[in-house]
């Protein structure tokens, strides 16, 4: 066995271990093997491994110093799969891109400042920059607070994450195919790249209400295959070629809200669905609802945006909502700035054990 240091963290609602990028193989494939060994995949459980035998706890964050003018550090996020051996670095996500600001600072990668530390954080995997605000009372981070988020129990200190350039995140357009809808295996889909490429749906084109729990959805395998169909396609039109083997694009089923918020929505990673809504796909589906001819755009009750073009939208979720500030340029309505709040934690912090086969 060859052992790796790392922090196991959760941001926001996803958890995984933080690695350093110079203590991880420099060969993609060496890298991969050694997370792939980390975590335990390849089994339902990863019994043999640090993971949580589900997909929002079997994440990576790789995190070292900044290969882009304008950033503090860089930050590769990986999605290892739980019951295949394969690591996905296509897609961003968001939730533990709360847990990087923490890490980078702990780690002496950034200098605290007292009050409020502000890093801005290059994903490698999009290629695209967001500031995190970090709570550091006295120079020093502090997870306790009293801000909640749905899908964690208790509460800890925000964590302020804002998008500075979302749109086009893999493809490089906000809009791949330049239309605001498309038909996809017969269903009225919007192609949306923004934080994360998306398909989205209304709820009803397949059959379903938009409120069943993710539990529900998951067990009915003739929808969850209907919607992998239109999924394949919907990558290929959008540029992505053969997406059998990404987590990209993402299915949104949107439906109009039921609890007071600006849109329902069930989220998939894409072959369960979140019990919550990843931070990137809520950013997506906020960009949606503020661009008219959408599909998301229909069944939003938008509010009014305030004289800066700004507008909190609520993005309801099996666990409850998630607020969404969108700030847009009043005279084009191109989306400038999307602002979300998350917390993180830092749970565990040691060596992980991985085999001599994979290091």
């Amino acid at each position: 066995m060859h052992t790796i240091p790392c922090v196991l963290m959760r941001g926001g609602t996803s958890r995984g271990p933080v690695f350093l990028s110079a203590d991880l193989p420099a060969d993609r494939a060496a890298r991969d093997a050694a997370l792939i060994s980390a975590l335990g995949s390849g089994h339902p459980l990863q019994i043999d491994g640090v993971g949580g035998g589900n997909p929002l706890t079997s994440k990576v964050a790789i995190v070292g110093p900044a290969s882009v003018p304008g950033a503090d550090v860089d930050y590769l996020f990986a999605q290892v799969n739980v019951e295949k051996p394969l690591v996905d670095t296509a897609p961003n996500c968001g939730n533990m891109l709360a847990a990087v600001g923490p890490f980078a600072i702990e780690q002496g990668l950034v200098p605290a400042t007292p009050g409020l530390t502000r890093l801005v954080i290059h994903n490698v995997n999009t290629g695209k920059l967001i500031e995190s605000t970090v709570e550091t009372p006295g120079g020093r981070v502090t997870y306790e607070g009293t801000t909640a988020i749905a899908g964690v129990p208790g509460t800890a200190a925000p964590i302020r994450l804002a998008f500075l350039d979302a749109a086009g995140s893999k493809t490089g357009k906000f809009l791949p195919t330049g239309q605001t809808r498309d038909r996809i295996a017969g269903h009225e889909v919007s192609l949306i790249d923004m934080a994360v490429a998306a398909m989205m749906a209304d709820a009803q084109s397949f059959g379903k209400t938009g409120g069943e729990s993710p539990a529900a959805l998951d067990a009915d395998r003739a929808f969850m295959a209907e919607l992998e169909a239109a999924r394949l396609l919907a990558g290929r039109a959008m540029g992505l070629g053969d997406v059998s083997q990404l987590v990209i694009p993402k299915p949104i089923l949107v439906s109009a809200p039921a609890a007071g918020g600006t849109i329902r929505a069930r989220y998939f990673m894409p072959h369960s669905c979140h019990t919550a809504v990843a931070v990137t796909g809520a950013v997506c589906i906020a960009a949606a609802c503020c661009t008219p001819g959408t599909v998301a755009h229909d069944l939003a009750r938008l509010p009014a945006p305030d004289a800066q073009g700004r507008r909190l939208l609520q993005i309801e979720h099996p666990s409850g909502s998630t607020p969404i500030e969108i700030e847009q340029n009043p005279a084009t309505g191109e989306v400038t700035r999307v602002s979300v709040i998350r917390t993180a934690r830092r749970i565990l912090e040691g060596v992980v054990h991985v085999r001599d086969s994979a290091a």
